[in-house]
């Protein structure tokens, strides 16, 4: 017999525990996140160096060189892929491109976790592997918050313009689905353009489309660093238009603060990079994680930006997180 935590327990049982104890203190985590040149994933690579540094797990992160490179992020996934991780943290940079460089990762039945933009579970499938687990945001419910605060900013059949991300991004269009089931009927989308998250090309098309409808009343973009580049356009043109943006990057906070943006949907990158922190360590201690987690959103206008501000990078309340109660 052996005592472990105060606990007798026999040979079998006793090794059995020291075992998971061991494997969840010295779990290595492989973590792909997009590219760093924008704002929002250096939040989600901090929430997972500070996340694993406080659950005392090994992390080893690698970006894409920026938003659009997709090769070069599936490139640094296969390199890691060859490594001896225990589990893989991933946010691909679309729903496609790191597809195969997790085949390998799936034959080793390493546990993968992903965070933020979706695998497309179809081709996983085809490739032979499914994920253990995704943390992101209801795309669709974030773009509704939107859509049902322009209707508080605006009169009924009010114009306003849409600016998406890059053309076939499952978030850009999930998101801008849910602010056109929130507004139909209620509101008149004139135009919608791509912007490919991108603020200067957003600039550009806004001021374009103010030329062209002298008489809109807002816009909605897909993320943040596109809806200030779209108010910018707004403060060169002299107009009222309301601007409201999606992800909650520190930028956007302060302009809401400041009177500019109208408002944002605050996503929790940290808080996301975070949690897949959680679920890896879960996953090496042989828990079963559940198919689907929703990350914390929050609408954010003037009324509380500066609170929020505040308790950046992390939400001002709690919010659910099973990861989080499996470590316990």
């Amino acid at each position: 017999m052996r005592i472990f935590n105060g606990l007798t327990l026999g040979a079998g049982l006793f090794a059995t525990v020291i075992s998971a104890s061991a494997q969840a203190e010295e779990a290595k985590v492989a973590a792909i996140v997009k590219g760093l040149d924008n704002p929002f994933f250096q939040y989600m690579q901090k929430g997972i160096e500070e996340q694993a540094k406080a659950d005392g797990v090994g992390v080893t992160v690698q970006a894409a060189a920026n938003m659009g490179d997709a090769t070069g992020q599936a490139d640094k996934l296969t390199a890691l892929a060859m490594q001896d991780f225990d589990c893989y943290l991933t946010n691909p940079i679309s729903v496609s491109n790191l597809v195969q460089a997790l085949v390998p990762v799936a034959q080793k039945k390493k546990p993968i976790v992903n965070i933020d933009s979706t695998i497309d579970p179809e081709q996983a499938k085809a490739a032979g592997f499914g994920v253990s687990t995704y943390i992101g945001t209801d795309n669709v419910a974030a773009g509704a918050l939107a859509g049902e605060e322009m209707l508080k900013l605006v009169p009924t059949g009010s114009k306003v313009a849409l600016i998406a991300g890059i053309v076939g991004d499952v978030g850009s269009n999930a998101r801008i689905k849910g602010f056109k089931q929130a507004v139909e009927g209620k509101l008149e989308v004139v135009v919608m353009v791509s912007a490919d998250w991108d603020r200067e090309k957003a600039l550009t098309a806004a001021t374009d489309i103010l030329q062209a409808h002298p008489d809109l009343a807002g816009f909605f973009a897909a993320n943040d660093i596109m809806a200030l580049g779209v108010e910018r356009a707004v403060q060169t043109s002299g107009k009222e238009v309301k601007v409201i943006g999606l992800d909650g990057i520190i930028d956007a906070l302060k302009s809401v603060a400041a009177g500019e943006l109208s408002a944002t949907v605050a996503q929790y990158p940290y808080v996301v990079g975070a949690m897949g922190v959680e679920a890896c360590k879960a996953a090496a201690m042989g828990k079963e994680l559940p198919a689907n987690v929703p990350a914390p959103v929050l609408l954010i206008n003037k009324d509380n930006a500066e609170a929020s501000l505040k308790n950046f990078p992390r939400p001002g309340g709690d919010y659910p997180d099973p990861f989080r109660e499996m470590l316990k």
